[in-house]
């Protein structure tokens, strides 16, 4: 009686049967998919095998610290081969021959040893990828994936397709799946997974191997904070440390360094923050222009702002974070009462997540003409209510909070202080601890207790 091969197994076949090896994982990577892809390259390198590794979209610098992170390609060009069919039926082929007959045309000479050949006995037919396997890492769906993907999808039908992540929301679209939703992160995953894959190469999680895969758990757990850090999870992280991962510079270069560029964008972002104290939440947003004036690449990610600031705000159950980038609109919401589950907010725009942090994206869009629709949804999620666009609404308008506090850079460069006089906020958006409605002690939430839900990349 045959044994099935568990998923682990399956991959450990695929692997030793495959010779060249593509990695993917979703556009604009954070970095537990920019350490597992990494650190998947060098240990199947270590194997011998050969390895591309590819992402669409901006890859944070905050990351270059990472062994190899220059080897990525943002840049794809998959080749098959052209296959020319010929039938000896009717005449067996004597010679093949090439001749140039311009710069830019080659002639296939078939000379036949006897009889006759005609058109009909040639076929021409495309050959398969150069490609032997596929292995996509902490992505939901394919088009996460991005252009690679929506450019490409043919090799994603004709070569095998592994697929590993730790979102509930992964839809198991590989040939082999291994999606653990208990884990902290893909990094975790992978651990296990390079053990099977080198059994019989000692030390294969190298110093640099373990570097990348601690740097994976540690910004998906945010430095062990979420609620998504188990037993298991510090125990992996111990074994990387033990194996010699470099988990001061992780931490300096991770949580310890920011740009100026950085520090004036969050200071917008901290300008912007308004308040709902109906539905106790937060919110900012941050256009391309913030960008421009902060002087901040559209590459680096705001989402910092969110998770050492925004989200310490005291009295509110989450906070949303809106800002443009790619020529639509990110959100990223961050759970503070443990008891709301932001993921079910993010759903609401075909985003996702985990309970405690989640993202979603609106394409060809501003937050100028998205925020209020974007909180009307919420508010009405919160509420149990439908929500309906007013017909009246301008949401071509900046925000008002947004149009008072525009500055060219010089006004905010340290040492050119200037003050500039704001119109006074809304009272629905001044926080006044007396004014504050008391919170309902049954007020229905929706969290689904004790479920472990790893982040969305993104968020």
């Amino acid at each position: 009686m045959s044994t099935e091969l568990t998923p682990k197994q399956q991959i450990n076949e695929l692997v030793r049967n495959a010779n060249s090896i593509l990695l993917l994982t979703h556009a604009h990577p954070d970095g537990d998919a920019m350490g597992s892809v990494l650190a998947l390259k060098m240990g199947l390198e270590k194997l011998g095998k050969q390895v591309t590794a590819a992402i669409d979209g901006n890859i944070p610098e905050v990351l270059n610290f990472l062994p190899q992170f220059a080897s990525v390609q943002k840049e794809l060009s998959f080749q098959k081969d052209l296959l020319i069919i010929l039938d000896e039926n009717q005449a067996k082929v004597g010679n093949i021959t090439l001749r140039r007959v311009s710069d830019t045309k080659l002639m296939v000479v078939v000379s036949p040893k006897d009889g006759v050949l005609t058109a009909s006995d040639v076929r021409i037919e495309e050959g398969s990828f150069n490609t032997d396997l596929v292995i996509v890492l902490d992505c939901t769906d394919l088009d996460r994936i991005g252009n690679f993907y929506q450019q490409n999808s043919d090799l994603f039908y004709e070569v095998p397709v592994v697929n590993i992540d730790h979102h509930s929301t992964n839809v198991n679209f590989g040939k082999v799946n291994i999606v653990d939703v208990t884990a902290s992160s893909t990094a975790e995953i992978l651990v296990s997974l390079l053990e099977t894959l080198g059994k019989d190469t000692p030390g294969l999680i190298d110093p640099q191997i373990a570097t990348c895969l601690l740097t994976g758990i540690i910004t998906d757990t945010n430095s062990f904070q979420n609620s998504n850090t188990t037993p298991k999870s510090l125990t992996v992280a111990a074994q990387m440390v033990a194996a010699g991962a470099e988990q001061q510079e992780i931490i300096r270069r991770i949580y310890m360094t920011r740009s100026l560029s950085q520090l004036r964008l969050w200071g917008r972002a901290l300008a912007y923050i308004k308040e709902d104290t109906q539905y106790h939440f937060a919110w900012t947003n941050l256009s391309k222009a913030d960008f421009v004036a902060a002087q901040a690449p559209m590459s680096d990610g705001p989402q910092g702002v969110i998770d050492d600031l925004l989200k310490t705000a005291e009295g509110m159950d989450f906070v949303v974070l809106l800002y443009e980038r790619d020529g639509g609109v990110k959100g990223s919401f961050r759970s503070i009462n443990p008891t709301v589950n932001v993921a079910t907010l993010a759903a609401l725009f075909n985003g996702g997540g985990h309970p405690q942090a989640a993202a979603f994206s609106i394409e060809n869009a501003t937050v100028a003409q998205k925020e209020q629709e974007i909180l009307g949804k919420i508010r009405a999620h919160l509420s149990g209510k439908s929500f309906t666009l007013p017909q009246d609404t301008e949401l071509h308008e900046e925000p008002a909070a947004q149009q008072q506090i525009e500055m060219p850079i010089q006004q905010i460069e340290p040492r050119e202080p200037r003050r500039q006089e704001r119109q006074p906020a809304q009272p629905s958006q001044q926080r006044r601890p007396q004014d504050r409605p008391p919170r309902e002690p049954n007020r229905q939430r929706t969290a689904e207790q004790g479920q472990s839900l790893p982040p969305l990349t993104e968020a």
